[in-house]
């Protein structure tokens, strides 16, 4: 599975929220801010995402609607296994620690990770 560029994965992320088939207008309506496209620009990427396999078309009259062939659990499991390997070597521990570094993360967050880690030890015992 290849990784999306950002405007492809924009595109996906409206569909697997829609959880649903959808139009290239639902598309449109859908895009967050000021990003405005063409509606050529927006079947381009579903053209690419649907030659990637991302996608499946359903013609209906005649509008097409869009639906995944990958779920976003699927895409998201694939992508941080690689930034764990690439990034930080498979070590969850320096993953963590850029994180904090870098602010990315507040203090819920790493409280929510403590609660979690701390779940998981109790869940093992």
């Amino acid at each position: 599975m290849k990784r999306l560029p950002d405007s492809e994965l924009e595109i996906m992320l409206i569909i697997w929220e829609a959880n649903e088939g959808v139009t290239r207008s639902y598309i449109q309506e859908h895009l967050e801010g000021s990003k405005i496209l063409a509606p050529t620009t927006i079947l381009s990427f579903l053209s690419r995402l649907t030659t990637k396999g991302f996608l499946r078309i359903e013609k209906v009259g005649k509008t097409n609607l869009y639906y995944h062939l990958v779920s976003q659990e699927d895409y998201a499991n694939k992508e941080s296994k690689k930034i764990l390997e690439r990034f930080f070597g498979n070590s969850v521990k320096d993953f963590v620690v850029q994180l904090n570094d870098s602010k990315a993360v507040d203090e819920e967050g790493i409280q929510e990770l403590k609660e979690f880690l701390d779940s998981l030890s109790t869940e093992t015992k």
